[in-house]
């Protein structure tokens, strides 16, 4: 598999660079927002809801939109390098902000970039690599994506730890945005696809049948995938400290970096639904011990490493099978829907979680998240039957 590795298309590897760069900025900056709305900007946790609430549902609205451009124009890179080339442009400017409008504007104008891309990338992603070889591929990429997502908050408290003012750190940003619009303008165009695109349908009816099923699973597993902030929330009310808690993350994407690969690869060999429907079962047995087994200590270490390893068998391989699922000329709808279903959902999943987790108990939230998990995967076993395209 490592030798089959390193023979990937330049534009594979081009494009994992591009995402661990990436990554590396989102995640410096990130978890800092609300630091800085706090002490900075003198806002509380509405106006961060606010804030996100908004950036997130019009991100997903726009995911399908580029993904619908990408289809129409037979292009994918004009539209990735715009977004990363935004997103590069709006977070350094966060140091610059004098009250929260401002910075709700350059949440907008990230979250923007990121829909702007999404899509796009993942289409000319698999369009640059044999099906044989796509979960390998994606698997590669999530790897370097989640590489970036380690050391952003590591690069941020080494910078905090050393005295650099809050403000300051958001324009360490800027170096990795540059890399990102270097490294993505190296990247090869695909041929476009030689047959015409089908008339697009906000019905979804132009779509295959077994894609169409596939979302409807997506969709049902993240209902109960809500925010990870829940999980971090969980992870302080067991007792991790503070300053624990952002390099517990960091260890959970390390983990899920370190196995994406390998775990991709898989796919290739026994099947993407056959991995897809583990990864599932591996979501609700997390969060059955995060909410009957976890304690302070190695268990609940033990745990958010698992949670890691469902990460890395999940992330790549769902794009991956989307690609088996559709035919060239419509992946770029494809992934926009894909992007549209998982943002979507991400908001009544949240809302769902917290308020079981407040009106009921969190055993019952994090059941419910278990629950939907099996169901999808029993869905996914007798509804999606992939035919490679």
């Amino acid at each position: 598999m490592w030798r089959t590795l390193f023979q990937l298309p330049r534009s594979v590897w081009l494009l994992g660079l591009v995402s661990l760069a990436n990554d590396s900025a989102s995640e410096l900056v990130y978890p800092l927002v609300p630091l800085y709305l706090g002490s900075v900007l003198m806002a509380g946790p509405r106006v961060l809801g606010l804030i996100e609430g908004i950036a997130e549902a019009l991100s997903s609205l726009l995911k399908l939109w580029a993904g619908v451009m990408v289809d129409r124009s037979g292009r994918s890179k004009p539209w990735v390098v715009a977004g990363y080339g935004l997103a590069g442009l709006a977070r350094p400017l966060i140091a610059l902000v004098a009250g929260w409008p401002t910075l709700l504007a350059l949440r907008l104008a990230d979250r923007i970039a990121k829909a702007v891309r999404a899509a796009p990338r993942d289409a000319l992603l698999a369009a640059n690599i044999d099906a044989g070889q796509r979960g390998l591929a994606f698997g590669l990429h999530r790897a370097m994506d989640n590489a970036g997502a380690v050391i952003g908050p590591l690069l941020a408290w080494a910078l905090l730890s050393t005295g650099v003012p809050l403000g300051r750190v958001f324009l360490w940003a800027v170096i990795p945005g540059l890399l990102c619009v270097a490294l993505t303008l190296a990247v090869k165009e695909a041929p476009p696809p030689a047959a015409t695109p089908p008339r697009f349908s906000w019905t979804l009816a132009s779509l295959p049948p077994a894609l169409r099923r596939y979302l409807l699973v997506v969709a049902l597993f993240t209902l109960g995938n809500s925010s990870n902030m829940f999980l971090l929330l969980r992870a302080r009310e067991l007792g991790v400290a503070e300053a624990q808690v952002p390099l517990l993350w960091a260890a959970v994407s390390a983990v899920a970096a370190l196995f994406s690969v390998p775990l991709g690869g898989l796919s290739d060999r026994i099947g993407r639904v056959r991995l897809l429907v583990a990864g599932y079962v591996a979501y609700a047995a997390f969060y059955v011990g995060m909410a009957a087994w976890a304690e302070p200590g190695w268990r609940l270490y033990l745990l958010f490493g698992f949670y890691g390893i469902f990460m890395a068998a999940t992330d790549g391989v769902e794009r991956a099978l989307l690609a088996d699922l559709t035919p060239p000329e419509q992946r770029g709808t494809a992934y926009g829907w894909l992007n549209l279903v998982m943002g979507a959902m991400l908001l009544p999943a949240s809302l769902l979680f917290g308020w079981l987790w407040e009106g009921v108990s969190a055993t019952v939230a994090f059941g419910f998240s278990a629950a939907c998990a099996l169901a999808a995967a029993a869905l996914l076993t007798v509804w999606v039957r992939p035919r490679v395209c």
